[in-house]
Formats: C-alpha cells, structure tokens, sequence
C-alpha cells in the first residue's frame, strides 16, 4: 500500500539514474555545456549590444532567444549538477523552488516558440515587403514584439501552473530531473482532469500557431524567392531563413519527443535524457547557428581578433 504524505513542503527529486563510474563523465560533459551556453549566449548579446552596426530589428529581436535560453539553463542545469553528486536520498527540494523552476522551464519552451515567430514575422517583412520594411519594422514595432512573445507565454504558462498549485498533493517524489507541470500535478491523488484538458489544450494551440506561422510565413518567402531574378536576395533569404528553420525544427523535435514520452512510464529514462536536452542543445547551437552566421557578426569578431600591426 502506497504511503501518502498530504502537501508536504519537502519534495525529493528522482534525478539522472547514472552509474558510479559514469558520474563524473556525466557531471563534466554538462558543466562544459552550461559553461558553453552562458558564454556564447551572453557573448553574442553582448556583441550586438556594443556594435551599433547590429542595431537592426532582426538582431534585436534575435536577443530575445539569448536570454531565454540563459533564463532556461541557468534554472535548470546548476541544481542538475548538484544532484548527480549527490546520493538519491538528498536531491531535496522545496515545493515553492520546485514550483519555480516549472514556471521557469515552460516559460522557456513557449517562449522559445513565440520568439521564433516573431522572428519568422521580421523576415517575412524583411523579404515580401522590402520597401516597406523601415516603416513597419521601427522600435516601436520592435518592442511590442518582445512583448507579445514574452506577454503570450506568461499567461499559457501562469494558467498552466495555476491549476496545478491548486491541487492538495499526496506524494512527495519527482519523477524527473528537475520540476515540471506533469511532474507536479503527479503528486496529486486528486483528479487532473482539467489540467489534462488544459495541458492538451495548451500543446495543440502552441505547436499550431507556431507550426502555422512558420509553414505560412516560409511559404510567402520561398513563393517570393522563386519569382524574384534577384540572386543576392535570394542566396541571403535562403542563408537566413534555413539557420532559423533548423532552429525551429530541433526545438519542435525536441518538445514533441519529451510530450509524448511522458505518456510512457517505461521509457523515463529516455524522457530524463531527451528534457535535458531541450534546453542544452538548442542553448548551445542557437548562437552558433543564428548568430556567428550572420556576416555583420562575423566582421565585428574578424575585427577583435585581427591581429594589430605594431609600427616600428
């Protein structure tokens, strides 16, 4: 008989089941990674920070997925390296900082999703309407933008939380690698109905509109592409655009994988794999992919490592 523990304060997390020689190995490789994202990320904000010449919407808009992704990793990967160290029995966490961190979490994949269509939008202008891109795409613009995308996914994901902090728990224990909604309202013997509806719900309408836009917004560009004699902006638009479609299928691929496998209890351990993953790899390969690319900012790196000529 399962022993029940009423809304405790104390949760414990399940962790990494890894080997004892595996520990260290484990431990190394995603403290490189955490290094790697931070510097990358804050370095290529950084860079369009100080470089007026970046001061352009589609750069500004581009930090918005920096930040997002030190936002997501940094609330995720420290306590998952603390707790590869420690024994099973002492990954404790409080409700409150467990809360936390899955608002944190969903925050980061639906803002990972809004951003990348604010994105798709900004090229989208940038490619079907030239002429008048200066007049749509002023600060202004910009800013209400950022806001949508940061404003869209805190309401998704404050609704999403909301009914589940409501729920009376009776367990205690994590099935995870860190907090989510799922593992959340897992605690509860309650039904979890409406979050189940709501969960779905959520799913079906983020992954449709970010799908839609992309698939509509790509569409209109690859149409203009084809008909268009103009080969320098077509080699830039398919440059640009292809960077931002793998971005935006490794995150789906991603998202997807980690839904469906938490409908499969048999493979958690593949789902404590993958979760992790959908933060690192698109942390690590978003500045990479979408940003060293760019030629404005690979001419502002080419000019701070150029070796200076000393004068005799």
């Amino acid at each position: 008989m399962e022993n029940y523990t009423y809304n405790s304060f104390t949760l414990q997390l399940e962790g990494l089941n890894v080997s004892k020689d595996s520990v260290y190995p484990v431990f190394l490789f995603f403290l490189f990674s955490y290094l790697f994202i931070m510097v990358a990320n804050v370095g290529i904000a950084v860079i369009i920070f100080i470089d007026k010449s970046l001061h352009q919407p589609m750069y500004l808009l581009f930090c918005n997925l920096p930040f997002n992704d030190i936002l997501g990793n940094s609330i995720m990967v420290p306590r998952l390296l603390t707790d590869i160290l420690r024994p099973p029995s002492d990954r404790l966490i409080t409700y409150y900082e467990c809360v936390v961190q899955a608002f944190t979490t969903h925050m980061f994949g639906t803002a990972s999703n809004t951003i990348l269509m604010i994105m798709a939008f900004d090229r989208y202008v940038a490619i079907c309407n030239p002429l008048r891109y200066a007049a749509i795409m002023t600060n202004k613009m910009v800013i209400k933008l950022t806001v949508s995308a940061w404003g869209v996914a805190f309401v998704l994901v404050g609704i999403l939380l909301g009914l589940t902090i409501r729920l009376n728990r009776c367990r205690t224990l994590i099935m995870s690698p860190y907090c989510d909604n799922a593992s959340l309202f897992k605690l509860s013997c309650e039904s979890v109905f409406i979050n189940n509806v709501y969960g779905l719900t959520f799913t079906v309408v983020l992954f449709t509109g970010s799908i839609g836009s992309i698939v509509l917004t790509y569409t209109k560009i690859t149409v203009v592409c084809l008909t268009s004699k103009n080969k320098s902006l077509n080699s830039k638009a398919l440059q640009t655009c292809s960077t931002h479609l793998v971005l935006f299928l490794i995150m789906v691929f991603n998202g997807v994988s980690n839904i469906v496998l938490h409908r499969f209890p048999q493979y958690s351990d593949y789902r404590k794999l993958c979760v992790i993953l959908f933060h690192i790899v698109p942390g690590s390969l978003n500045p990479i992919i979408y940003g060293v690319q760019s030629k404005e900012i690979q001419t502002f790196l080419a000019k701070l490592f150029k070796p200076k000529k000393i004068l005799p």
